[in-house]
């Protein structure tokens, strides 16, 4: 079994790219990451921000859970197993389509002409430490490719988990949406529960081509010793759609800013969003929305919940250039807060340059009503369910958007979040 070594150094990179079997290409933008990182500081805001040990980690040994590198178990409802023979049907159908779904590593390997013009040059190492890190240190994650006109009928599904100890994540996702295709891609994310703090720096790429949509699920369920950073990026070309959906429940500190970059004319970006912070957690989230083309939209909707001392952030940016004329925008924000221990705060930032834009924004800050609790007890329900019936109501925007089997698990994760919530 393969012990990397900890730090990271160019010797590392050259050996974790060596057992991967990786081209030069792959090689040469690893390295060139790797000055990034060593160039960038860590962020200077976010009081709770972690002090990382980055000589101490093992670069490369990933967790064993959500590694398989085939299709097989990571599309449809691979999880289930009586679910086998419509899987294959799956699989078999995307093939016919022209449709590409397979980890990142064997992409780079087997798909260069639609990986290379695209992989880090939507989220290059400069943009931040940690994307800097992960362009460096990189593996796992998702690769999708999408051929033109194509309608993936069903979700495409991953699941990443993260260890505990010395062994952190870095998955690379990159999803390309030809003109006129659409695609769902659904992630879920966990970890069981380990002692030592555990890093994720994960970089997302989607590339939406026009008169394409792309929605990008993630459902987060971490333990408390995870410090989760993430980038994400779209780049949405003329009259193409991009959807984030983000539902996020525990970890000590979650960042993470899904971005949508509307190049072309009439490209549309949404962000919806539920961050749940408990004791010792802090939910440091939002999205950014780039106007830089005619007739644009974007609409961002941000739910959050913070109870026993939880933190909740909000930071929300959208920008409007001169040219982007005719251009709207929508942002919203509400926040439930379930004691007095917790705190709920807005940072919103907005650079309006066209004259004709319309863009609205309002906030919301909540109390779980003692009527409401009441009028639910009446009916035969703790209070505890009350008020698990009370935060599902609030965050229901959001889950409507999901199918089935995950609105119905992350009611389940809201619900389980409630025990002990009251007294």
């Amino acid at each position: 079994m393969f012990e990397p070594k900890q730090g990271l150094s160019e010797e590392i990179i050259r050996e974790l790219s060596s057992r991967n079997g990786e081209p030069g290409w792959v090689l040469d933008g690893r390295l060139r990451a790797l000055r990034a990182f060593e160039e960038h500081q860590l962020p200077t805001w976010g009081s709770d921000f972690p002090e990382i040990a980055f000589d101490e980690i093992s670069y490369g040994k990933q967790s064993e859970l959500g590694q398989g590198g085939s299709q097989r178990g990571r599309a449809g409802v691979a999880a289930q197993r009586e679910a086998e023979v419509a899987l294959q049907r799956q699989l078999e159908v995307l093939e016919g389509q022209g449709v590409v779904f397979t980890d990142m590593d064997a992409a780079a390997r087997d798909y260069p002409e639609l990986v290379r013009p695209y992989f880090g040059k939507l989220i290059p190492p400069g943009n931040n430490k940690f994307a800097a890190l992960n362009s460096s240190v990189w593996s796992g994650g998702s690769f999708v490719y999408v051929p033109p006109g194509v309608d993936v009928e069903l979700p495409l599904q991953t699941y990443f988990g993260v260890g505990g100890g010395t062994m952190k994540r870095f998955e690379r996702t990159l999803i390309i949406a030809d003109e006129g295709s659409k695609v769902h891609y659904i992630e879920g994310c966990s970890a069981p529960i380990y002692t030592p703090d555990t890093l994720r720096a994960a970089v997302v790429e989607v590339v939406v081509k026009p008169s394409a949509s792309v929605s990008y699920t993630t459902i987060q369920n971490w333990s408390s010793n995870v410090f989760n950073l993430v980038t994400k990026l779209a780049v949405v070309e003329a009259e193409g759609e991009m959807t984030w959906i983000d539902g996020n429940i525990g970890g000590r500190l979650t960042m993470q800013y899904p971005s949508v970059s509307l190049v072309g004319p009439k490209a549309v970006g949404k962000s919806l969003s539920v961050a749940y912070a408990g004791r010792g957690q802090h939910q440091d989230t939002g999205a950014t929305m780039l106007h830089l083309a005619p007739e644009t939209s974007s609409q961002i909707v941000s739910k959050t919940i913070s109870k026993n001392g939880g933190r909740s952030t909000v930071r929300d940016f959208v920008r409007v250039t001169e040219s982007a004329t005719g251009c709207s925008s929508s942002v919203h924000r509400d926040a439930l807060v379930l004691d007095d221990e917790s705190v709920s705060e807005v940072q919103p930032r907005m650079e309006v340059g066209a004259e004709d834009a319309r863009v609205d924004q309002s906030a919301t800050v909540a109390r779980v009503s003692r009527e409401d609790l009441f009028y639910l007890m009446s009916r035969g329900l703790s209070e505890e369910q009350a008020t698990g019936m009370v935060v599902n109501g609030f965050v229901e925007p959001v889950t409507r958007t999901l199918p089935v089997e995950y609105a119905v698990e992350w009611s389940r994760l809201i619900e389980l979040q409630m025990e002990g919530s009251v007294g």
